[in-house]
C-alpha cells in the first residue's frame, strides 16, 4: 500500500508541478509566444523548428497548439504552417523526458526542491507581474523535482514485487519469437496508451516508465514499447478537446492524432531493428538516457516523414473534415479568444474587409453606378454586430500598452464602420445620390473619400494572406496605405466645408423659385448624409491603422 501511495503521490506532485510551471512560463512569455509563433512559421520547416523550441521553453505542447489554432483561425497562418508548429511541438515536449533521465531519477533532489518551492511560493504571493510568473515557474519546477524523488522511492518498492519477467516479452528480447514478441509489443503499447489516457499527460507517463526502468521493474525494450503507447495516448486529450470545438480546432486535433498514429506505425515496423540497437548502445550509454533519446527520435522521425508531405497531409485532413463555415465564421473562430492579440487582430481585419466592400460600393454609386444592395448592407450590419459580440467574449485583457491601444483603435474603427453602415441603411442610397446631384463637388469628394477608405481597408484585410510575414502586433504600413489615408482625410475634411456652402446655396435658391423648400431640405439632408458617410469611412480607416504607442510614425499625423 505504501508503494502505491508513493507512486500516486509522486505522479500527482509531478502533474501539479508541470501545471504550475507551465502557467508561470506562459505568463512570462506573454504576447511574445503569439508573436514568435506568428513570425516563425513562414514555412512548415521553420514552423516545426520554432514550435519545438518554444514548446521546450514553455513546457506545454497544448499552449503552442491552442495558440496555433488561434493564429490559423485568424488567418495569420495557413493550415500547413499551423501543422508545422504542431509537428514541432511534439518534438519539443520530449524535453521533460531528458530532465527525468539525466537528473530526476539519479539524484534525490528533495533537499534542494523544498527551499525552491518556498522561494517560488514567496515570489508568487508577494510579487506581481513577471516576478509572480517567475515564482510560479520556479515553484512548479521544484514540485516536479520533488515529485520525481517521491516517484523514484515508490518505484524502488515496486521493483521488489515486479520484475521485467512479469511483463510481456517483446521483440528483440533474448529467446522471444516473432508472434509472441509482436503480441507482447502490442500489449505494452496498449498499456502505455492507457497510462497516458488516465494521467492525461504523456510526460508524466514517460517519467513513470523511466523511473520504473531505473528501479529495475521494466526492461529496456519493454520501456521503449511503453513509450510508443504513451505517445499515442497523448492524442486522446486533443481528440476529447476537439469535441464541440470549431472546425479549425477539429482539423488540427485530427492532424495531431494522425501524426501520432503514423509515427507509432513507423516505430512498430522499425522495432525489430530498434530493439537490438538499444541493446547494443546500452553497453556504453545508460538505459534512462537511451529511453529519453528513443522518445525524442520517435517524434523526430515522425516529423521527418510527414513534414515534406505537409501539403498532401493537409489535403487529406481537409477532405476528412471539410469545413462548412462561412468566411466570417472562420475568421471569428472562438478559439482565437484565448489570445487577446489574435482576437483583436481577427476583428480588425474583419472590420477592414467590411469597410473596403461598403466604401467601395458607395464610391461606385456616387460616381453614377448602381447603389449598394439592401441585402449587402444588411449583411455588413450583421457582420459588424458579430464582431462586437466576438470582442465582448475576450477571455483576458491585453497585456501591454501597445496591445491595449490596438484594441481601443479597433473598437473605434468598429464604431465608425457601424455608423457608416447604419447611415447607408436608413433610407437606401439612390435618393441620396440623386439629391446631391445638383452639386457635383459634393458627390466627387464623397466618392474620393470612399475610394481611399476602401483602399486602406482592402490593404489591411489582405494582410491575412501574408500569413507569418504579418506579425499580429505589427504597426508598420505601406506608403500606398499612407497615401490613401491622406486622400481620405483630405476629401472628408474638404467635404465638410463644401457641404456647408452647399447648404447656403441650396436654401438661397428657394426664394427665386428655382427649388421648392421641400426639395431644398431634401438636397441638404442628402449632402449631410454623404458628408457623414465620408467622415465615418475616413475615421474607421484611420483607426484601423492603430493609434498611440507603437503606431506607424508616417500615419501618426493622419490619425483622428
Amino acid at each position: 500500500m505504501s508503494t502505491a501511495i508513493a507512486i500516486l503521490g509522486g505522479v500527482g506532485l509531478f502533474l501539479l508541478g508541470m501545471t504550475i510551471m507551465t502557467d508561470g512560463l506562459k505568463a512570462l512569455a506573454g504576447s511574445a509566444l503569439r508573436t514568435v509563433l506568428g513570425k516563425a512559421a513562414a514555412t512548415p520547416l521553420s514552423g516545426a523548428f520554432w514550435g519545438a523550441i518554444v514548446t521546450l521553453l514553455v513546457q506545454s505542447s497544448s499552449a503552442v497548439t491552442m495558440t496555433t489554432i488561434g493564429l490559423v483561425s485568424a488567418g495569420l497562418l495557413t493550415f500547413p504552417q499551423g501543422l508545422g508548429l504542431v509537428f514541432g511541438a511534439n518534438v519539443g515536449t520530449t524535453g521533460t523526458g531528458w530532465l527525468v533521465a539525466l537528473i530526476g531519477v539519479r539524484v534525490s533532489l528533495s533537499s534542494y526542491a523544498l527551499p525552491l518551492i518556498f522561494l517560488g511560493a514567496l515570489m508568487k504571493l508577494l510579487g506581481g507581474g513577471r516576478i509572480a510568473a517567475a515564482g510560479g515557474a520556479l515553484a512548479g519546477f521544484a514540485l516536479v523535482l520533488y515529485g520525481l524523488t517521491t516517484l523514484q522511492q515508490g518505484m524502488g518498492g515496486l521493483a521488489e514485487s515486479l520484475n521485467p519477467s512479469d511483463l510481456p516479452a517483446v521483440l528483440g528480447m533474448p529467446g522471444v519469437g516473432w508472434s509472441s514478441g509482436l503480441l507482447g509489443l502490442l500489449t505494452l503499447i496498449v498499456v502505455g496508451l492507457a497510462m497516458t489516457a488516465v494521467m492525461q499527460s504523456s510526460t508524466a507517463a514517460i517519467a513513470v516508465t523511466i523511473s520504473a526502468f531505473y528501479a529495475g521493474a521494466v526492461g529496456l525494450e519493454q520501456g521503449a514499447a511503453l513509450i510508443i503507447g504513451q505517445n499515442i495516448g497523448t492524442a486522446t486529450s486533443s481528440a476529447l478537446a476537439a469535441i464541440g470545438a470549431s472546425p479549425t480546432a477539429k482539423r488540427l486535433a485530427l492532424a495531431y492524432v494522425l501524426f501520432k498514429v503514423i509515427a507509432a506505425l513507423i516505430a512498430i515496423a522499425a522495432f525489430p531493428l530498434t530493439a537490438p540497437l538499444l541493446k547494443t548502445f546500452s553497453a556504453s550509454i545508460d538505459g534512462m538516457t537511451l529511453l529519453a533519446a528513443y522518445h525524442t527520435a520517435y517524434n523526430v522521425v515522425g516529423v521527418a516523414v510527414l513534414l515534406p508531405a505537409t501539403q498532401w497531409f493537409t489535403r487529406v485532413v481537409e477532405r476528412i473534415l471539410p469545413s462548412r463555415q462561412t468566411a466570417l465564421e472562420r475568421a471569428l473562430d472562438p478559439s482565437a479568444l484565448v489570445n487577446p492579440v489574435i482576437a483583436v487582430e481577427t476583428a480588425r481585419r474583419v472590420v477592414a474587409g467590411i469597410l473596403a466592400s461598403t466604401a467601395g460600393a458607395v464610391a461606385e454609386a456616387v460616381s453614377g453606378g448602381a447603389g449598394p444592395r439592401a441585402a449587402d448592407t444588411q449583411a455588413a450590419a450583421s457582420a459588424l454586430e458579430k464582431v462586437r459580440d466576438f470582442l465582448s467574449e475576450l477571455k483576458e485583457p491585453p497585456e501591454t500598452e501597445a496591445e491595449r491601444h490596438r484594441l481601443t483603435s479597433t473598437l473605434h474603427a468598429l464604431d465608425h464602420a457601424s455608423r457608416l453602415v447604419e447611415t447607408l441603411a436608413d433610407d437606401g442610397f439612390s435618393a441620396e445620390a440623386n439629391g446631391a446631384a445638383a452639386d457635383g463637388r459634393v458627390a466627387d469628394l464623397c466618392a474620393g473619400a470612399m475610394r481611399a477608405a476602401a483602399a486602406v481597408g482592402g490593404e489591411i484585410a489582405a494582410e491575412s494572406a501574408l500569413s507569418a510575414q504579418a506579425a499580429p502586433i505589427a504597426w508598420s504600413v505601406s506608403p500606398e496605405v499612407i497615401t490613401a489615408l491622406a486622400e481620405a482625410k483630405g476629401a472628408a475634411t474638404e467635404l465638410e466645408a463644401v457641404q456647408r456652402e452647399h447648404r447656403a446655396a441650396t436654401l438661397a435658391s428657394v426664394a427665386p423659385g428655382s427649388l421648392t423648400a421641400a426639395d431644398a431640405f431634401a438636397r441638404i439632408e442628402a449632402a449631410r448624409r454623404l458628408d457623414r458617410m465620408a467622415h465615418h469611412a475616413w475615421r474607421s480607416a484611420a483607426h484601423l491603422l492603430g493609434r498611440g504607442e507603437g503606431r506607424d510614425p508616417a500615419a501618426a499625423s493622419l490619425l483622428p
